[in-house]
C-alpha cells in the first residue's frame, strides 16, 4: 500500500508539471465516454480459460491533465460460472471510481496531440452487489452480497480519427472483493438424520473459524478474479474546438509587449505588404488603404470573439463586401493551427453575416511568419 501511495503522489507531481504546458481546461473539457466488455475468471482455485464469466460496462471520465484523470465505471456480470447459480440473468454489478495515469505522457511528455499508441495505469475502489432470487440464499448471504472492491489495470490504447477523438483499448486487470459481514447462518446436516438439513447460527457452531479479521478489508489473492476487457472511447469536443489538450508556450510580459508592438506596426504598414505576407493573392477589386483593414486579435489557442473585437467589427457598414483571413501562431502542430486559423476566420465571418455584411470569402491561412500572428484580418472592398 505504501508503494501505491508513493506512485500516486509521483503521478500527481507529474500531472502538475504537465498542466503548465497545456491550454486552460474548462469544467466540461476533456470528457469522454466509452463502452467495454470481456471475460473474467477466478485468480486461484480454478482452471483458467474455463467457465469464463462475461461482462459489459460503461465508463465516463475526464482528463484533468495529459497525465492524470478520473473515471467512473459500471460493469454487469452475466454468468454464474464458476460459482453456484443465483437464479438471475445478471449475477452481479460493480461500480468503481478509478484514477488514471497516462504512462506514455508521464515518461515521454505530451507533444500536442495523443500518440497513436499509449499505455495507461488505472487503480480505484468500488462497490459490488450480488443478485439472487433464492430466499434461502438471501438469508444465508445477507452480509456477503454487498462488498467493497478494488481494481488495478493497464490500458493498451490506440487513438484514431481525424482529430484523435476515438480510442480503442485492451485492458487486463485484477479485481479484489473485500469480505463483507460474515453470514449469520449456514446450512448444516443433522447428524442424527443425514437426509435432513437446517440453518444454524455460526456462533453456536464450533466448526466456524473465521478469526478476528473476518469482515475486514484485505487484499487476498484468493478473493480476486482476473479480467480481460476491450473498450471503445469517444472524447467530446472541447471549448476550443479540439478533442484533446493543446500545447501553450508560457509568455512573459516582454513577449506580450512585443506582440502588441507587432500589431501596431501592422496597422502602420502599407496594405500591399500585409497583403503579400498574409493573403498572398488578393483579387484586385480596388486599391486598399489602412482604413480598409480591420484587425481582430485572439487569445492563444482560442477563437472566441472578445467585446473589443465585436466593437471593431461593428464599424463595418451593412451591405459591405469583405474578405476575411484567419492566422495562427507557430505553437502547436500544423493540423491544429490550420483548423484554428479557419475557425477564427469563420467566427468573424458569421458575426459579420449576422449584421448584414456580405462575406465573399473566409479563409484560414494557418501559421504566417515566425511570430505570434493570432489574428483575423478583414479586408473591406
Amino acid at each position: 500500500m505504501k508503494k501505491l501511495v508513493l506512485m500516486l503522489a509521483a503521478a500527481s507531481m507529474a500531472a502538475s508539471v504537465s498542466a503548465q504546458t497545456v491550454a486552460e481546461s474548462k469544467t466540461f473539457d476533456n470528457i469522454y465516454v466509452g463502452i467495454n466488455g470481456g471475460v473474467a475468471t477466478k485468480t486461484t482455485g480454478h482452471k483458467w480459460l474455463s467457465d469464463l464469466d462475461p461482462n459489459a460496462g460503461i465508463r465516463v471520465g475526464r482528463y484533468f491533465t495529459p497525465v492524470f484523470g478520473l473515471a467512473v465505471e459500471g460493469n454487469a456480470y452475466f454468468s454464474n460460472k464458476p460459482w453456484g447459480s443465483t437464479g438471475t440473468a445478471v449475477r452481479a454489478t460493480n461500480v468503481s471510481l478509478l484514477g488514471t495515469v497516462n504512462l506514455s505522457n508521464w515518461f515521454g511528455g505530451y507533444k500536442g496531440e495523443p500518440r497513436a499508441f499509449e499505455v495507461s495505469a488505472l487503480y480505484g475502489l468500488g462497490w459490488a452487489h450480488v443478485f439472487t432470487s433464492d430466499k434461502a440464499f438471501k438469508e444465508l448471504t445477507s452480509g456477503q452480497r454487498n462488498r467493497m472492491t478494488s481494481k488495478a489495470a493497464l490500458d493498451f490504447a490506440f487513438n484514431f480519427g481525424s482529430e484523435k477523438q476515438w480510442q480503442v483499448y485492451v485492458e487486463p486487470s485484477i479485481n479484489f472483493a473485500f469480505l463483507g459481514q460474515a453470514a449469520k447462518k449456514h446450512l448444516v446436516v443433522d447428524p442424527a438424520n443425514p437426509g435432513k438439513t437446517y440453518y444454524a447460527d455460526y456462533t453456536n457452531d464450533y466448526n466456524y473459524k473465521a478469526g478476528s479479521n473476518a469482515g475486514q478489508p484485505a487484499y487476498n489473492i484468493n478473493n480476486s478474479f482476473v479480467q480481460l476487457n476491450a473498450g471503445l472511447v469517444y472524447k467530446f469536443k472541447n471549448s476550443n474546438g479540439t478533442h484533446n489538450f493543446t500545447i501553450v508556450t508560457p509568455r512573459d510580459q516582454a513577449e506580450i509587449d512585443a506582440l502588441n508592438a507587432q500589431i501596431n506596426e501592422l496597422r502602420n504598414r502599407k496594405p500591399e505588404v500585409i497583403t503579400k505576407e498574409v493573403v498572398k493573392e488578393v483579387p484586385a477589386v480596388k486599391e486598399f488603404t489602412v482604413s480598409d483593414l480591420v484587425f481582430v486579435t485572439f487569445a492563444q489557442g482560442k477563437y472566441a470573439l472578445t467585446n473589443d473585437a465585436k466593437s471593431a467589427l461593428n464599424n463595418i457598414k451593412e451591405g459591405s463586401h469583405v474578405q476575411v483571413v484567419g492566422t495562427a501562431s507557430p505553437e502547436g502542430s500544423k493540423e491544429i493551427n490550420d483548423r484554428l486559423s479557419q475557425a477564427r476566420a469563420d467566427v468573424v465571418a458569421d458575426y459579420l453575416k449576422a449584421r448584414g455584411v456580405n462575406v465573399d470569402e473566409a479563409t484560414g491561412k494557418g501559421v504566417q511568419g515566425t511570430t505570434s500572428n493570432r489574428l483575423a484580418v478583414v479586408y473591406v472592398k
